[in-house]
């Protein structure tokens, strides 16, 4: 193909690909420096094609095309990216809370590092239904092996149309022999509200650390566009069961939808700002909270968060700390408080993420990490003053490997996991202790305690 008409069919993709719309009412100079630029995409794959040592064939030059936006959008911030048409599908479903397929958490063997294995079945779903079990290797799908799959390939071809049927080739753990798992997909939601422990008799999120003494806990691990309402039925059963502390988890979430993060901080507070968001081009917007709907009056809250807890996630814990509704402890927030605007590209199929304004907690002050942040070591958000809980990267992976251990859905169900012994024998040098969620409850009981020295005593009439 002649570098004319590469230009041509190559300039059409590359504008809409870069985000270079090149309008004709933008000025000439403008206009000018958009062809130029488009022009050095096309004579860079023109000499790639013409030149390089093998053959490049359409799929590769696609990837090289993405690979030049996603370099340079990464040079402008992290957080700015082009989403191609496959990854763009499976965002969308993150961002719906639900999708098609049978029910399951997927991941590598941690010892092969290797094998397709089931992590989770998800409560009332059909592969939870059917009797796949955690641990279970995944050998094929619908009849293809998975040896040397990528998890990605794997996902699409365990996902689809509801009521269309898969088959999936499991070897469950202490076994020899595979079996073929017939499933019929349906409309798997993403459950991103969370307890502690499942109940055993209907394995369902408990949503009491301490029935007793009234102390609830709900964590968090997404801020879908089903959250808001997940969380809302959540906070009226402990309502109704008479809450009297909160702990609400935001540790390692990493945020997801403005909306969503604005809906969850109202059902804690009544009035004043929530957040603000700001930017070169964007008109300043601010999101108030209202009486109306507001949930757990009185009842004290203790927040949590770590270094991983970012973006919508630090929405919420700015402003239930700069409104005083509630203690933040942990560790200091990751600090990304920029605002991205999902611009779709290519008839909708694909999209560009791009930064466009900031997040600026309640007080004034900004939430985003940038470069100059480190002067005024504005960002993020910090614990309250002696709910800082020092961590080291050994706390954090022993963490992951707990929180791990209680959500998994195991053919019988335990209360809490036991000690285990490694291949010599030798128990495990100590049983985790969560410092984070101890201070927090320590705290809870607390107050609980005031309040309950506030109340006039009892009399006789």
């Amino acid at each position: 193909m002649s570098r004319r008409n590469l230009f041509w069919l190559l300039g059409i993709a590359a504008v809409s690909l870069l985000g270079l719309a090149v309008s004709y009412s933008a000025p000439p100079r403008e206009r000018a420096r958009d062809y130029e630029l488009v022009r050095l995409v096309v004579d860079v794959l023109h000499e790639v094609r013409s030149r390089y040592v093998v053959d490049v064939d359409p799929e590769r030059e696609r990837q090289l095309v993405e690979d030049m936006i996603n370099g340079g959008l990464e040079r402008l911030d992290p957080h700015s990216a082009y989403i191609n048409p496959k990854e763009y599908k499976q965002f969308d479903k993150q961002s719906e809370g639900k999708f098609g397929g049978v029910g399951i958490q997927v991941g590598l063997d941690p010892e092969s590092r290797r094998q397709l294995t089931v992590i989770s079945p998800m409560v009332g779903t059909p592969a939870y239904e059917a009797g796949i079990l955690a641990g279970d290797v995944i050998l094929k799908i619908d009849g293809k092996s998975t040896e040397n799959m990528r998890m990605s390939e794997a996902v699409d071809l365990i996902q689809g149309d509801p009521g269309q049927k898969v088959v999936i080739t499991v070897l469950h753990e202490g076994s020899k022999d595979p079996v073929d798992v017939p499933i019929v997909r349906a409309v798997i939601q993403v459950q991103s509200v969370l307890g502690d422990l499942r109940k055993p008799d209907t394995k369902e999120w408990d949503f009491f650390l301490d029935r007793q003494g009234g102390i609830g806990y709900v964590r968090l691990n997404s801020f879908s566009k089903t959250t808001a309402a997940e969380l809302r039925q959540v906070l009226e059963g402990l309502e109704r069961e008479g809450v009297r502390g909160l702990v609400l988890d935001l540790r390692n979430n990493p945020g997801g939808l403005l909306r969503t993060a604005v809906e969850v901080s109202d059902f804690f507070l009544t009035d004043g700002v929530i957040v603000s968001t700001k930017g070169r081009n964007h008109k300043e917007e601010v999101y108030k909270a209202r009486d109306e709907g507001t949930l757990l009056r009185g009842v004290p809250l203790a927040l949590l968060v770590n270094r991983y807890s970012a973006s919508a996630s630090e929405i919420v814990a700015a402003a239930l700390q700069d409104h005083h509704r509630a203690v933040v402890v942990g560790e200091r927030t990751y600090g990304k408080g920029s605002v991205q605007n999902i611009i779709l590209m290519e008839h909708d199929s694909s999209a560009l993420k791009l930064t466009t304004a900031s997040y600026w907690r309640p007080s004034g002050t900004n939430i985003h990490r940038f470069p100059e942040s480190k002067e005024t070591d504005e960002w993020g958000v910090k614990p309250d003053s002696g709910f800082e809980v020092a961590l080291k990267d050994e706390d954090r992976v022993a963490y992951l490997r707990y929180r791990r251990d209680r959500d998994v859905i195991r053919a019988t169900p335990t209360s809490a996991p036991k000690d285990k012994k490694d291949k010599k024998g030798k128990k495990d040098e100590k049983p985790f202790v969560d410092r984070v969620l101890q201070k927090a409850v320590e705290h809870l009981k607390q107050e609980i305690e005031k309040g309950r020295a506030a109340l006039p005593e009892p009399t006789n009439a």
